[in-house]
């Protein structure tokens, strides 16, 4: 049970980084700048770990990566590469790893946007997933939020491809507030994704003054805690 609570909190921590907020004046046409940041986090507040998120650009090509421990208990990697089309985020490839006392599975998503597809790779079986709709993993759907938002066109629901599906996924937005992490004290939006289960929840606080990087997340999964605080900003 502890193995498979510290697996989920580890992934959904890179989700992170899927979500980002409306600024109060947006910023047309800016590009989501590349960052490095480090992130404390707790589970259960019992076990301590850290966290990195990295956004690196070579002209319209991004490639952004997400890393998480727990000493030697567990760790979590996410990688995603995509392409910046004027505000049009295209995800070329994921990938989502993960260890638990040295025992781990990977997944791989490979969008083919010309063919509306997504093929899926996990245990070594591939899965092919057709794609009606444009759709994101985490970590691309991340930086599309960001630049719907600062063109003023933030839609609220996003779709989100994993290993098995593609579905629809909507947040909801609430109003700007201030709040202290170790890495200082910003102003945020808080964004809330809307669980069909009850006991689930998973919010963010995102500061306009850093391109809407996530600066606090906090998860609860059947009462069982997790929170992630930004530590600073390289």
């Amino acid at each position: 049970m502890k193995n498979s609570l510290v697996k989920k909190l580890l992934v959904s921590t890179s989700l992170v980084s899927a979500v980002s907020a409306m600024a109060i004046t947006p910023m047309a046409n800016a590009a989501v700048a590349p960052f490095n940041a480090t992130y404390n986090f707790n589970i259960e507040g019992k076990y301590n770990g850290t966290a990195s998120r990295v956004l690196t650009q070579t002209g319209n090509q991004y490639f952004y990566n997400v890393n998480a421990s727990v000493g030697k208990l567990a760790s979590a990697k996410q990688t995603a590469n995509f392409v910046n089309s004027n505000g049009a985020i295209l995800p070329v490839s994921a990938l989502t790893q993960y260890k638990i006392l040295g025992t781990g599975r990977t997944t791989t998503l490979n969008f083919n946007n010309a063919k509306k597809q997504l093929v899926t790779n996990y245990k070594g079986q591939n899965k092919v997933i057709a794609l009606p709709q444009p759709a994101y993993d985490d970590l691309s759907l991340e930086i599309q939020i960001r630049e719907d938002l600062k063109a003023g066109k933030f839609r609220g629901n996003y779709y989100m491809a994993d290993r098995n599906t593609v579905e629809a996924v909507p947040f909801k937005k609430s109003a700007m507030t201030r709040i202290t992490v170790p890495a200082g004290t910003f102003d945020v939006v808080r964004i809330d994704r809307v669980h069909d289960d009850k006991d689930r929840q998973t919010s963010f606080w995102l500061a306009p003054k850093l391109d809407y990087l996530p600066v606090k997340v906090v998860q609860n999964n059947d009462g069982r805690k997790m929170e992630m605080n930004l530590a600073r900003v390289n």
